[in-house]
Parts: C-alpha cells; structure tokens; sequence
C-alpha cells in the first residue's frame, strides 16, 4: 500500500516561500504511471489541485499558482516537494499531498497546515 507523508514548516511570514516534502513509500515516485499532486484547503474553503510532477518528472502547474509554484523531486529518497513562493495570508491552508491527478487520487498523505503570518 503506497503511503505519503508531508513535512516542512508550518508557519511562513508573508512574502517568503513554503516549502513542503511528501514522503512515499510502499511506490516508487518514477515507475508508476501516476502522477504525483499537491493538493491544498484553505480554511472553509475546497480542494484546490496546485501541481503536479509525473513518473518522468514531467510538471504540470494549476493556471493560477503557475507563477508562484515548482514542483521537484528527488528519486534517491522517493520524495517530491513543493515551494510556492511570494505567500500571502491568502495561502494559509492544508496541504496534501497524493498520488494521482484530474480529480482522481488514489492515495492521500494526512496533509500539513500552513499558516502564512508575520
């Protein structure tokens, strides 16, 4: 069973970069067919699809965030990380991360809130 795990800090000041990192195990990041997404939830908000990184390291980034958002990955951990940069208080959220792209994710890391705040 693939299981995902998001780290990385959870509080940002205004105008810096988040940075977050999935862990995967129990799949490998380069030989399955999926893509790998990050997925975030504001506060009373829904889902909102940021990017993802596929099998071949092929980007795709949501039209809105695509300015301010990279994906990379790095093979040799089985990880795959994500930087927004430019925050605003407007970017506080959970964010995920998943194994799967379009709406359809198979698996689910637990997600990690980011608070953007001074």
């Amino acid at each position: 069973q693939v299981q995902l795990q998001e780290s990385g800090p959870g509080l940002v000041k205004p105008s810096q970069t988040l940075s977050l990192t999935c862990t995967v195990s129990g799949g490998s990041i380069t030989t399955n067919n999926y893509p790998w997404s990050w997925i975030r939830q504001p506060p009373g908000k829904g889902l909102e699809w940021m990017g993802a990184i596929a099998y071949d390291g092929s980007t795709y980034y949501s039209p809105s965030l695509k300015s301010r958002t990279s994906i990379s990955r790095d093979t040799s951990k089985n990880q795959f990380s994500l930087q927004l940069s430019s925050v605003t208080p407007e970017d506080t959220a959970v964010y995920y991360c998943a194994q799967g792209g379009l709406g359809a994710y198979d698996y689910w890391g637990k997600g990690t809130l980011v608070t953007v705040s001074s």
